[in-house]
C-alpha cells in the first residue's frame, strides 16, 4: 500500500474512533442516563474529558498531525484507565468518595460490590462499560496514529507512491 492510500485509510478510520470517544465522554457526564448527579457526583476523570478531548478533538486533528494525535490518544488513555482503577465516586454508607480506589481495580472483577454505590443508580456498570470504550479505542487509536507516524516518515524520505496528474509516463 503506498503511503497516500495509507494516510487516508487511517485517517478515516480514526474519524469513527474519535466520534466514538466524543460520545461515550458525553454519557460519563450523565450516569444512568440522568442529568441530576452533574453537580458534585462525578468522578475526576469524567471531568477531565479525556475522551472529548483526547480521544477525540485530538484525534480529529491528528489527520493533520499524528503526533498531536497520538499525544491526545495517549492523554484518553492515561485518564480513562485511572477512571477504571479508581472506580467511580459514589454515595455508599452514607458518604460520597472514591469507595474503590483502594481495591486497586480488583472491584472490577467482583460485580457483587458494584451495588454498594447507592447513588447515582448503576453508576458502576456505567462507568466501567465507557471508560473500557475509551481504553480500546484510545488503544486503537494510539496504534493507527503510530502507523501514520511511520507512514508520513515514509513518505517524506521516499516520497508518494501516487502517480502526479499530468506528469509524462
Amino acid at each position: 500500500m503506498c503511503t497516500g492510500k495509507c494516510a487516508r485509510f487511517v485517517g478515516l478510520s480514526l474519524i469513527p474512533l474519535s466520534l466514538i470517544c466524543i460520545v461515550a465522554n458525553a454519557l460519563l457526564l450523565v450516569p444512568n442516563g440522568q442529568t441530576t448527579w452533574i453537580k458534585d457526583c462525578l468522578s475526576l476523570q469524567v471531568w477531565l474529558m479525556a475522551g472529548f478531548i483526547g480521544g477525540g478533538l485530538m484525534m480529529l486533528r491528528s489527520v493533520f498531525c499524528s503526533a498531536f494525535g497520538m499525544l491526545g490518544a495517549i492523554y484518553c488513555l492515561s485518564v480513562s484507565g485511572a477512571g477504571l482503577r479508581i472506580g467511580p465516586r459514589c454515595l455508599m454508607h452514607g458518604s460520597w468518595d472514591y469507595h474503590f480506589q483502594h481495591t486497586a481495580g480488583s472491584y472490577l472483577l467482583n460485580r457483587t460490590q458494584w451495588s454498594s454505590c447507592v447513588e447515582p443508580p448503576g453508576v458502576v456498570y456505567w462507568n466501567v462499560t465507557l471508560f473500557s470504550l475509551l481504553v480500546a479505542a484510545s488503544c486503537l487509536e494510539i496504534l493507527l496514529c503510530g502507523v501514520q507516524l511511520v507512514n508520513a516518515s515514509i513518505g517524506v524520505f521516499c516520497g508518494d507512491c501516487r502517480k502526479k496528474e499530468g506528469a509524462p509516463h
